[in-house]
């Protein structure tokens, strides 16, 4: 498939001029039916209030996607490996979890400036238990994405639902969320971003009363009808026309017992 292009010269497509979230990457998926190699770093850091006490947890990932057609992409979503360190105490490492499925572009319209695309993905439990990975049977993760651009600016939103396949060793979340970005130029594409999970059901593996966010699933006991969310910014630069680099950092903008304090994340998007 093409690359996306640096402008949006007559006759071409609005969505040449468009960018993919960064933060949020595991679920917040963009509309735009693409072919793409997309590593990863995240250094997130855990609230001093939560359980386990201050922590860095530290995500060296690979996403990929593949445009079957125009309209229809496999994406591979969750992989890599995982370090937690809790301040004064040993470092755990070990593997993520692998996610895989599709999404298709149901609607696109050039005149208006708009793409509507769902997908589903489904998150296989291969991953370390050192890292709260690899427990319970599995989860679906159905979502729709939407983006909207008016020229330069551009809003793009995804809703979605995680569904557990084991209710007792996971909980089920409502995950939502939300880009508005701006192409100032080809080096500078800031954008600003919120994410949020509401947690819906109660899991019986361990005795919390808030989840893991995107990353870990922990089935909690006592969190349904908790919601966590984050804010953020950051940019884009378009490198190539056909690879961005991108930087994002987010704030948790929730109770202090929280998992999330803030997030940096770095990424790379090489389209093909």
């Amino acid at each position: 498939m093409a690359a996306l292009g640096v402008t949006a010269a007559r006759g071409e497509s609005w969505l040449t001029q468009t960018i993919t979230p960064v933060t949020n990457p595991i679920f917040f998926e963009a509309p735009q039916i693409q072919t793409e190699i997309r590593p990863i770093f995240a250094w997130h850091r855990v609230d001093s209030g939560f359980v386990t006490g201050p922590a860095d947890v530290r995500v060296y990932a690979v996403q990929l996607r593949y445009a079957l057609t125009d309209r229809l992409a496999l994406i591979a979503t969750k992989d890599g490996y995982i370090e937690i360190e809790p301040k004064g105490k040993p470092t755990s490492s070990g593997w993520a979890d692998l996610a895989a499925g599709l999404k298709y572009a149901l609607f696109k319209s050039e005149d208006n400036q708009f793409i509507v695309t769902p997908g589903v993905t489904f998150n296989l439990p291969t991953g370390s238990r050192k890292v709260f990975q690899g427990d319970g049977d599995g989860e679906l993760n159905l979502f729709v994405s939407a983006m909207k651009g008016w020229d330069k600016l551009h809003a793009t939103v995804n809703i979605g639902s995680r569904i557990p396949f084991n209710f007792d060793r996971q909980t089920a979340n409502i995950h939502y969320s939300g880009q508005l970005d701006y192409w100032l130029c080809r080096w500078f594409i800031p954008f600003v971003s919120a994410n949020a999970f509401t947690t819906i059901t109660d899991g019986n593996r361990k005795g919390l009363s808030n989840e893991g966010f995107d990353l870990i699933n922990f089935g909690s006991a006592n969190a349904s009808g908790e919601t966590q969310a984050a804010i953020g910014g950051g940019f884009r630069s378009r490198l190539l026309d056909n690879l961005d680099l991108g930087f994002a950092y987010e704030s948790g903008v929730v109770g202090r017992n929280d998992i999330f304090k803030d997030r940096f994340t770095v990424d790379l998007s090489w389209r093909f």
